[in-house]
């Protein structure tokens, strides 16, 4: 499907000069029907002194691509193209369960709970690539205009 594409066009775009530089390196696996699925492996740009995964980075990471999840909903897709607009942000809960280290891969996935009026409703779960352990877990709340 072309939103994959599009999500990943997305990406490249808003990380060549801003705060977002630090998702560069997200590799889009899925993006359809309100769900989006992401992959990356944790440099040096993206750990704490603690050289694991940083939570600011981990909250970003709910954040954009549960965005991404939403923009890829029935209810915005038509617009996906041509007006990338998924509303702005009123609430991000993130548990944090794991830490991960440089140089391991973690899957991101998230999805559209709801898309309602005004409202919509988003989770999202990180993972260790390799043994699919949940580093954390993020719901996500964004005020939306589908006008």
């Amino acid at each position: 499907m072309v939103h994959k594409e599009v999500i990943q066009k997305m990406i490249k775009f808003s990380s060549e000069n801003n705060f977002e530089k630090f998702l560069k390196n997200v590799k889009v696996i899925l993006a359809n029907n309100g769900k989006c699925s992401a992959e990356m492996k944790i440099e040096n740009d993206h750990a704490n002194s603690f050289g694991t995964l940083h939570g600011g980075l981990t909250a970003t990471l709910v954040d954009v691509i549960s965005s991404y999840a939403l923009l890829t909903h029935p209810k915005f897709v038509q617009k996906l193209n041509t007006c990338p607009y998924g509303g702005v942000s009123v609430d991000i809960h993130i548990s944090y369960l794991r830490s991960a280290k440089i140089g391991e891969e973690i899957l991101i996935e998230a999805n559209t709970i709801k898309a309602g009026k005004t409202l919509a409703f988003l989770e999202t779960v990180i993972l260790n690539k390799n043994t699919k352990d949940i580093l954390a877990k993020g719901s996500h709340t964004k005020f939306i205009s589908t006008a």
